[in-house]
């Protein structure tokens, strides 16, 4: 049996799991398991499309008499199971409401709305579907079935081709490719596409449409969420300068370190880093500062100072993400000094203890966080001869004037 169990009634997982006493199974099949609507709906369904074949025929049997007027709240219902709506749009004899409400239920699979456009011989019916237009970019397959079918009103087809026209013709531009990710509920991915620059036709240089939807995908931060207090004056020249030799030495500099560090670094990813090096500065420190792990973990290798300040002023980054990148010995000592002098970082023992492990980090600031140390690590940096003489020597003084010499 399934255990893809929707309802929250534990009688209907033990059931549906096959844990409940046979009787009550029966019971159930035969529809006098006393049960809400709903929830014996989902059993019954499951009993249709399993393979007991005593349930089976039970079940068959059951849902064959259930009332329309019964079926009316429950298919309007976001309590209802979407394999119950799937298995009532799939019948031939119910009325028009019922299949209306089952249309506009949002717990419905789009495959079994597909599937009933592709059917139905009611225009009126393929018209409501075709107004609800995020249903159509989610399912391209439901555009299909209304142009397809035979029974379509004008309305129907003209809302479909208008559809399938602007989210999925070759050519949709960077404002169309926004629109069909916003109708998805992606309104970061959208502003993101809105904001990155496009490149033009023929230009080696610069984002294709293709691009900017692949990377959006990896956006999970809003504008409204980012800070960019951070930018300062002195960072005006690393935004816009940089050289074609310059981006390619970047992309072997990022590839070259994931790769010691990785047996194998997968295609797609590759296929990533090498669509954001097609990006200016401006819009990688955009990603920076709004993409998704995956999207931080490449760009905070890259050289550009203000790129990887963007990432470390991600709000989404974790301290488990801090702690990785204050260990990370490719780091600039700017980003380094930054990471151990933010205040909440700064709260952070694993943080302060990456940084002052890290050769890279300026001296100023591993004397600082020194003191914050425990005595078993301030024994190990006393004797880690890939520091600095002068961090061993501090940590021996700090070890020495704690431990009254006896350290």
């Amino acid at each position: 049996m399934s255990s893809g169990v929707f309802s929250s009634n534990p009688v209907v997982r033990s059931v549906v799991e096959g844990t409940a006493p046979r009787p009550a199974c029966v019971a159930a099949s035969r529809g006098i398991l006393p049960l809400p609507q709903a929830d014996l709906l989902e059993i019954l369904v499951t009993f249709y499309n399993g393979s007991d074949a005593e349930l089976k025929e039970n079940a068959r049997q059951t849902l064959s008499t259930q009332s329309t007027v019964a079926l009316d709240g429950t298919l309007t219902s976001h309590d209802t199971a979407p394999s119950v709506l799937e298995y009532f749009i799939g019948q031939d004899h119910l009325p028009s409401a019922a299949y209306q409400a089952i249309i506009q239920n949002s717990n419905t699979p789009s495959g079994a709305i597909a599937g009933f456009a592709r059917k139905t011989t009611s225009g009126d019916l393929l018209e409501l579907i075709s107004l609800n237009q995020q249903l159509l970019i989610r399912d391209k397959s439901i555009i299909e079935a209304i142009l397809g079918n035979s029974h379509r009103t004008s309305e129907a087809e003209r809302r479909a081709s208008e559809t399938k026209r602007e989210f999925f013709e070759k050519e949709r531009g960077a404002q169309q490719i926004a629109n069909e990710l916003r109708a998805q509920g992606k309104e970061a991915a959208a502003e993101f596409v809105e904001s990155v620059d496009i490149a033009a036709d023929g230009d080696e240089l610069g984002l294709s449409e293709e691009d900017a939807l692949f990377l959006a995908q990896h956006i999970e931060v809003l504008d409204k969420d980012t800070d960019d207090e951070w930018l300062r004056l002195e960072y005006i020249e690393d935004l816009y300068e940089e050289s074609e030799a310059q981006r390619k030495a970047t992309l072997d500099k990022i590839l070259g370190e994931l790769k010691n560090e990785e047996d194998e670094i997968a295609g797609e990813r590759i296929s990533m880093i090498n669509r954001i090096m097609r990006m200016g500065v401006k819009d990688r420190v955009k990603l920076g500062m709004k993409g998704d792990r995956e999207a931080r973990n490449i760009l905070i290798r890259d050289p550009n100072r203000l790129v990887s300040s963007a990432v470390v002023n991600n709000p989404r980054i974790s301290e488990q993400e801090i702690e990785g990148i204050a260990s990370m010995r490719s780091l600039s000592e700017d980003i380094l000094r930054q990471i151990a002098s933010n205040r909440q970082w700064s709260r952070s023992y694993g943080v302060m203890h990456a940084l002052v492990r890290n050769p890279r980090t300026p001296i100023a600031n591993s004397l600082t966080i020194m003191s914050r140390l425990q005595l078993r690590d301030l024994t190990a940096l006393s004797k880690n001869r890939n520091v600095s003489d002068a961090v061993r020597r501090h940590a021996t003084r700090l070890l020495s004037a704690r431990t009254g010499g006896r350290g």
